[in-house]
């Protein structure tokens, strides 16, 4: 190989791209569960504290308080998920109520059914692709 068609690899070292990609990725981890610990700890101290505001509203019948510090209020938040998807389908079929579901496409769903019926593609699909690279630790 000619030293003009040398790549950054090729001068760097592939084995050592290797080894500082691993490095950096472990780093991540270590960073992450840190954080995640640390965010874990301060979650549970603020529903401590919201579980005893929600408290106070509940035993005094108030819906909001206004303090020095700042205002805490009420309020209900509903969620909503079925346990008989094949009877939610219908519903949904029946009063045309597409627009309960969300607006996104299951990516691994589709990629199948695009493998499994190539010559049917819905009208507006978009699809990008792109190459990634996949390191693993030697073993």
């Amino acid at each position: 190989m000619e030293n003009d068609a040398m790549t950054d690899a090729d001068k760097i070292g592939i084995d050592k791209l290797v080894s500082l990609y691993l490095k950096i990725r472990d780093k991540k981890v270590e960073l992450t569960t840190t954080f995640r610990k640390k965010e874990e700890e301060l979650n549970t101290k603020l529903d401590t504290v919201k579980s005893t505001l929600l408290q106070h509203c509940k035993d005094t019948g108030i819906e909001s308080v206004r303090t020095t510090s700042g205002t805490f209020y009420r309020t209900v938040k509903n969620k909503y998920w079925t346990s008989d998807w094949e009877s939610m389908s219908k519903f949904i079929v029946e009063h045309k109520a597409v627009d309960l579901l969300e607006k996104r496409i299951h990516q691994s769903n589709m990629k199948q059914f695009l493998e499994e019926n190539p010559e049917e593609l819905p009208a507006g699909l978009n699809v990008e692709a792109e190459y990634t690279i996949t390191v693993r630790r030697k073993k």
